[in-house]
């Protein structure tokens, strides 16, 4: 017996070091590349995700491929199978999947978790530049990848974007066809992907593992893969976890060029930790509503009632009744979006999704409902307060938050629906469908500068936004701005401390100091403010992730024009010579002064107010001159352009804009 273990140590050591082919019956911490929360247990199998919420992880082979013949450049066949096992806490939803991934490296670098599975990000989704292919395993159904269930294996190419899916299944035989299998049943499972380099078809087959591989895969299309994959890649495993806490495993695997990869040996693959799950919350309101029947077989009316009180179940505290007049029914929400149809989805952001319905109370009114899914249990109170007083707000740029519901572990803000949507799918249209010319951009300008200068001065207390960017302004039927998503605002006092260090909002419109401090200003919203001014004047992102390090940056890259004299090349080619040359350069030099690394230089919404409406190029000069002033004052001056202090003497640059 010892014998034949040594064998096997000798044979899965030899394979995973060749090149054409490797063979792992579980696997060691020399075998694989492991990131994010990938592990390996003592027993040998390897652990793609836990239970960890949001996270996701990569489990690469250590070595390259060679995918294509060195005298010839094409693209070899290869074969390559793997066990794994799905398990979450519940037995009929989990979070998000995994996918076996061929790649130009070794990880996924800016990948994304949850429905992203690690594999890519919001901005890179779907570019050609990927290079990559992945076969997923996914079980949850993303209408943005326009997924065709919660429980299907997919080929994408590049993107999420499955070029060819199929429901998870196995062919049993010619007069049985094929039966259904289910990912999240926390049983081991065999997949086969393998690829005829001559023939350039790609095969995808899935079974039980105790079962011999069906002679009919479950997906089979011709592609060629020569234009994807480059001379080398790399191969490896890749997964992300949702909401739902839920393991991805992996038992063994094994991969050959120009041939079949070999089976696993069953009989030696590590074995799975016991499953602890709860049950189902459909088993749990199947139950009941049994229950019910069984008890009160003649009170059928009386089911049908409970069943709806289940549905529109809310969440009421003692202390909210002072809020009463600001919070909305969940069933009246409910009937107005149509149960949260699919039909009614207007966007997925960051803290969750917004639908559109149509409230019907004393008249018809037309809303956008946000549904938050996070655990705010802790600051539920001080957050449902803070709601409560933004409601209050009253300004011509501002979208109303008409109020409020909660359920258990969710928490829904309703505004008034503005007709055109966010004005970042305006900015941002490649198709050319969407235009909003510069007359209209420069009074979108203003009118959120106007908005900013009311919540930071105008009202009864100071409050700040913390997620100043495109997508989070929304055009009315005329085209006129409102701010909107007050999901993560903080308001205060006038003169008092916001008393919050925590560092929320988005990548690249988020202050410097921020990083440092944590304490939340209202500069840190002018910040924000200074990169939307670049934004839509330049028409592109703040941040650029598949450009050259000298125009990744937005607010870096406008600078560099500033300083080479060409800053009114910064703008958006889209606009072609309709715009007023003067309007766009205070834009583009007002944007940098708000994006200022220091904020003790940035100036005030009210100046910023000034700026925009009046004489704009004496206002800027008037403010660029105080702060020349006042840092003349101290023995030395700074350049604006950038986050380091020279002497008087040396300071060419930061005159120039000064007097500019």
């Amino acid at each position: 017996m010892a014998s034949l273990l040594f064998l096997l140590l000798i044979i899965k050591t030899s394979a995973a070091e060749n090149d054409d082919f490797f063979f792992y019956n579980g696997f060691s911490s020399e075998d694989l590349l492991l990131d994010g929360i990938a592990g390996i247990a003592p027993n040998g199998l390897l652990i793609l995700t836990n239970t960890s919420k949001y996270m996701q992880s990569h489990a690469f082979h250590k070595r390259v491929i060679r995918f294509k013949n060195a005298s010839d450049g094409r693209l070899n066949s290869f074969s390559t199978c793997f066990a794994f096992a799905i398990v979450s806490e519940y037995s009929d939803v989990g979070g998000h999947g995994l996918a076996l991934v061929i790649s130009p490296t070794r990880g996924r670098t800016g990948a994304f978790p949850v429905q992203f599975l690690g594999l890519f990000n919001s901005s890179n989704n779907g570019n050609s530049s990927n290079h990559a292919v992945a076969v997923e395993l996914d079980t949850l159904s993303n209408v943005e990848f326009e997924d065709i269930n919660n429980n299907h294996v997919g080929v994408d190419i590049n993107g999420l974007r499955s070029v060819a899916a199929a429901p998870a299944s196995y062919f049993l035989g010619e007069n049985e066809g094929y039966d259904n299998l289910t990912l999240l049943s926390g049983k081991p499972m065999m997949v086969w992907v393998e690829y005829d380099g001559q023939d350039m078809k790609l095969n995808v087959t899935i079974c039980p593992i105790n079962v011999p591989k069906p002679s009919i895969p479950l997906i089979s299309l011709s592609l060629n893969l020569s234009l994807i994959i480059y001379d080398t890649m790399y191969i490896g495993f890749s997964s992300s976890s949702g909401s739902i806490k839920t393991s991805h495993y992996v038992l063994g695997w094994s991969f050959k060029l120009n041939g079949q990869a070999r089976r696993l040996n069953l009989i030696t693959l590590p074995s799975l930790p016991a499953p602890i799950r709860r049950k189902s919350k459909a088993v749990h309101d199947k139950l009941y509503i049994l229950a019910v029947v069984l008890m009160l077989v003649t009170a059928m009316g009386i089911a049908y009632v409970v069943a709806k009180r289940i549905i529109y179940a809310e969440v009421v505290e003692e202390w909210e009744v002072e809020f009463q007049h600001q919070r909305l029914s969940y069933k009246d929400l409910y009937k107005a979006t149509k149960g949260f149809g699919k039909d009614e989805l207007l966007g997925i952001g960051g803290f969750g999704r917004v639908y559109k319905g149509k409230l019907t109370m004393s008249t018809t009114t037309e809303i956008a409902v946000k549904r938050i899914s996070r655990d705010l249990s802790k600051e539920m109170r001080e957050i449902v307060s803070e709601i409560v007083s933004i409601g209050q707000l009253r300004h011509p740029n501002l979208v109303q938050l008409l109020g409020y519901c909660r359920r258990k572990g969710e928490l829904l803000l309703v505004y008034e629906f503005m007709s055109n949507g966010s004005l970042d799918k305006f900015i941002f249209d490649d198709t050319g469908k969407k235009k909003l010319n510069w007359a209209h951009r420069f009074q979108i300008i203003k009118g959120v500068a106007s908005a900013l200068f009311y919540l930071h001065e105008e009202w009864e207390k100071v409050v700040i936004h913390r997620d100043i960017k495109s997508s989070n302004i929304l055009l009315d039927d005329g085209f006129n701005a409102k701010v909107g998503d007050f999901g993560i605002s903080r308001l205060y006092d006038h003169g008092s401390d916001p008393n919050t260090t925590n560092v929320i909002g988005t990548i690249g419109y988020i202050a410097p100091e921020l990083s440092k401090n944590g304490r939340i200003t209202t500069s840190t919203d002018v910040y924000a403010f200074g990169v939307f001014l670049l934004e839509v004047a330049c028409g592109r992102r703040p941040i650029l992730q598949e450009a050259s390090s000298d125009v990744l940056n937005l607010v870096d890259w406008v600078s560099k024009n500033w300083k080479r004299g060409i800053i009114l090349e910064s703008r958006d080619v889209k606009l072609g010579n309709d715009f007023k040359s003067e309007e766009i350069e205070l834009v583009l030099r007002l944007g940098l002064l708000c994006s200022h690394p220091l904020h003790n230089l940035r100036p005030s919404m009210r100046q910023v107010v000034q700026i925009l409406t009046a004489d704009g190029a004496q206002q800027l000069q008037v403010f660029m001159t105080e702060q020349e002033e006042n840092l003349y004052g101290s023995g030395r001056i700074c350049d604006l352009s950038a986050a380091t202090y020279t002497s008087p003497q040396q300071s060419e640059s930061s005159k120039l804009f000064m007097n500019s």
